[in-house]
């Protein structure tokens, strides 16, 4: 491995030390994806030197890179087997949906911004990332002609909960979704068995707005 990557690799090792397991995300695989994925490779160049730091960081188009932690704990959370078709509402930078990959057997995930669509998709597909699907559209409306989905991920902060998404979970589904007002939101879990959906709150948090049909309007 050459200098620039040993570096990297050490960057990693020590966000997951210090950043997530130190949180208390335990889940081994989920650790495991979190050493593997080069973060470096989702951000601005301009930004490559804090790419494996504690905060959040700007991608363009007014969107951001979610903060390590939060990545982990929402994978974490959404509980994903490897034979698990997932769906991730607001593709980015493309770093979540890497993450979910080395997981999943197959991620679908939806951008409505073009400029990030076509570049994270180049990013994504140069990476060798085969398992990931890419689609351009209104996140919010799902993706029924996949449907159903062992877990979806939802990536940006919705007003409420879009029913299109719950609606495509399978039995024993579950979804993972920041809701709330524009400036904050609850972390909230779903999940989907034979007698229905059932709800757990996992902490505040803040994520850009989830604009689409059934989320924020565009300004």
């Amino acid at each position: 491995m050459e200098i620039s990557g040993r570096r990297y690799q050490r960057l990693r090792e020590s966000m997951v030390k210090n950043q997530i397991e130190a949180r208390g995300i335990k889940d081994p695989r989920v650790l495991d994806a979190m050493r593997t994925v080069p973060r470096h490779e989702f951000v601005n160049e301009s930004l490559i030197d804090q790419a494996y730091n504690d905060h959040p960081l700007p991608i363009g188009e007014q969107q951001t890179i979610s903060q390590p932690y939060i990545v982990a704990l929402m994978t974490e959370a959404l509980q994903v087997d490897q034979d698990d078709r997932v769906l991730e509402i607001g593709t980015g930078s493309g770093y979540q949906a890497a993450v979910l990959a080395e997981l999943a057997y197959r991620v679908y995930t939806i951008e409505r911004n073009r400029t990030l669509y076509d570049r994270t998709r180049q990013i994504l597909e140069k990476m060798g990332y085969y398992n990931i699907v890419c689609r351009y559209g209104d996140g919010t409306i799902g993706c029924k002609e996949e449907a159903p989905f062992d877990a979806i991920l939802v990536t940006a902060g919705a007003p409420e909960i879009p029913k299109p998404l719950v609606d495509q979970l399978d039995v024993g589904g579950r979804m993972v979704i920041p809701v709330g007002s524009s400036s904050s939101q609850m972390l909230v879990k779903l999940y989907r068995d034979e007698k229905g959906i059932h709800q757990t709150d996992l902490g505040g948090c803040r994520f850009v707005k989830l604009i689409g049909q059934r989320g924020w309007k565009a300004e």
